[in-house]
């Protein structure tokens, strides 16, 4: 196994983030740094915001007390009663909470539990997600398509363009009398999806719209949030600079002859292990879907709004309205087709053959865009439930944007209607975190592929609960999954590489195997634990929440996606920023 890193690395990588001069978390050296020694007490590796919960695991041990020092002085700062012994299902685990809420000074502290190794050293400061954040957001520049990266903004990461995608066949899937099979079209930009290649609609769709949220909600905190990008410079702010880069692409997709939507920007065959410039098999757009054209319409009208308010964008913004009712009515007109996988085709399908969940999304959207009441009706009469989001059941997304952003124009009665249902799930997200031995609101059936997304997506689902309701009580369980993905999980990692003491070495993510650089590109959230071990690869456990493997082959474990960090981002952002808010 590669060499693991110390939790000095997340320290360093929020200094820099948080710096105002040319030195980006790209360009500091991850290597030669000492592997820790075997963490036993499990705790967020990356840091505690100074006011919000802070809590330990603390594995199989009668011991009753736990005690927490200065990392500078060794001198002891605090001590705590240990919860009763209770048992984990995901893990099998039997365990206890250390919980140091209390300690609020910022600094480095370190837990003492008697018979225990200590636990890896904990940050406590105002700043302590920052580097966690813009590195989240800037994977997304490191999964660019159609550019080179240079070293200025990737730092050891740099490499050559790949994919230029200006000559892209259309399959015979995709084929029109006014576009042929084998006429070829031009479909640069955006982001590869995952650990592949490849460009696909539905998942791109998720992931915008979770970072236009990002922005949404939080637009002072990312009006000077530079990350490192060739638009640093431009006045607007990176994240929008960064998901222009995407619907740039999203649009390519949309046919003009009748505003049908390619599912999917694809070669015939997963690329091997090679940088992208090394990646030259023919591409292709596969097939129009009616998943597509409603997650693009979503996106779209999303994009209209918010990209509306920069001058430099409004003839954007107007395609995209233009683009977003264009799928639309193409989707009324094509209600049913689902994306099937050609016989040629082998790359990710990103099936799915319930769409009512779209159509709500994107009816939510379009009243928003256009405050034309057909929308609203639409959404009323699909009376689809929220549920935890995913490119798959988008529901909760509409909920979410007609609740933020609606009130005023919608009746008390379906204000509330939609209020009261999306309480309801946040609730029972709620429940699963205080009935949780982990305290953690994941359950067996939470593990599935991108594990880590679902915990992401739990709390990105609580946030809209607090931000709607006012009520404190939903942030506990946030920090819980926080926690979760960021250490204090069976496994021992945090998930996001370089954060942590003990992060993933060997994501599955081509550019960070094929690119003879020791350390995987800064920010990835990997999939995490799931017993389906689709890969066949030699796992540890066959425990949901422990079978996990940091290994290039564990491509159903340990895969990064955008759509897994999306929700990362806007959870960080807004831990962050609500420190403030409640001043």
């Amino acid at each position: 196994m590669k060499q693991q890193l110390l939790v000095i690395w997340g320290a360093i990588a929020i200094l820099t983030a948080c710096s105002n001069d040319d030195t980006s978390i790209a360009n500091l050296p991850l290597s030669s740094l000492n592997e820790p020694s075997i963490e036993k007490i499990k705790l967020n590796q990356v840091g505690f915001l100074p006011n919000d919960t802070k809590m330990a695991v603390v594995p199989n041990s009668q011991e009753s007390t736990f005690h927490l020092f200065s990392g500078n002085d060794n001198t002891q700062v605090f001590s705590g009663q240990l919860s009763a012994l209770s048992t984990w299902q995901p893990a099998g685990e039997t365990v206890s909470i250390a919980d140091f809420s209390s300690v609020s000074t910022p600094g480095q502290y370190y837990l003492k539990v008697n018979g225990l190794d200590d636990s890896n050293l904990v940050t406590i400061n105002n700043e302590a997600y920052l580097g966690a954040h813009d590195a989240a957001l800037k994977a997304y520049y490191f999964n660019r398509a159609s550019t080179e990266l240079l070293i200025e903004h990737a730092g050891a990461w740099s490499r050559p363009m790949g994919h230029a995608d200006d000559k892209v066949l259309i399959h015979a899937s995709a084929a029109s009398y006014e576009r042929p099979l084998g006429m070829t079209i031009s479909s640069p930009k955006g982001w590869y999806d995952a650990g592949d290649y490849n460009k696909y609609i539905v998942n791109s769709g998720i992931s915008v719209y979770t970072l236009l949220a990002a922005y949404e909600h939080h637009p002072l905190f990312y009006r000077e949030r530079a990350i490192g990008i060739p638009e640093s410079s431009n006045f607007i702010p990176d994240i929008l600079d960064e998901i222009k880069w995407n619907l740039d692409w999203m649009m390519t997709m949309q046919d003009p002859n009748d505003g049908g939507v390619y599912h999917k920007l694809t070669t015939l065959n997963f690329s091997g292990p090679v940088m992208p410039s090394e990646a030259t098999a023919q591409r292709f757009v596969v097939q129009k879907s009616t998943a597509a054209a409603l997650n693009f319409a979503a996106s779209m009208a999303v994009a209209s709004r918010i990209y509306d308010d920069f001058e430099q964008f409004a003839g954007h913004a107007n395609d995209y309205r233009r683009a977003a009712e264009s799928a639309w009515q193409w989707a009324q007109a094509n209600p049913s087709i689902a994306y099937m996988q050609p016989n040629d085709v082998l790359t990710g399908e990103y099936g799915d053959t319930e769409f009512d969940d779209e159509f709500a999304w994107a009816a939510a959207e379009l009243y928003l865009l256009t405050t034309d009441d057909k929308y609203l009706q639409q959404f009323k009469q699909l009376n689809v439930m929220p549920m935890v989001p995913d490119w798959s059941n988008s529901a909760a997304l509409g909920y979410i944007s007609l609740l933020n952003n609606a009130k005023t124009t919608l009746s008390n009665e379906d204000y509330n209607q939609f209020y009261a249902r999306y309480l309801s799930l946040a609730d029972s997200i709620l429940k699963q975190h205080q009935e949780s031995a982990y305290a953690v609101a994941m359950e067996n059936s939470d593990f599935v592929w991108g594990s880590n997304g679902v915990a992401l997506n739990k709390a990105f689902i609580l946030l809209q609960a607090q931000r709607l309701s006012k009520n404190d009580k939903y942030k506990s369980a946030v920090t819980g999954l926080v926690d979760y993905v960021l250490g204090r999980n069976p496994t021992g990692y945090s998930y996001l590489t370089g954060f942590g003491a003990k992060t993933p070495l060997d994501i599955h993510h081509r550019q960070s195997h094929a690119d003879n650089i020791k350390d995987p590109v800064p920010g990835f959230v990997a999939g995490g634990a799931q017993p389906g071990q689709q890969d066949k690869c030699n796992y540890p456990s066959q425990l949901p929440a422990k079978s996990y493997l940091d290994d290039w082959c564990s491509y159903a474990s340990n895969e990064v996606t955008i759509n897994w960090n999306a929700p990362l981002v806007y959870v960080l952002a807004s831990l962050h920023t609500m420190q403030y808010d409640s001043k």
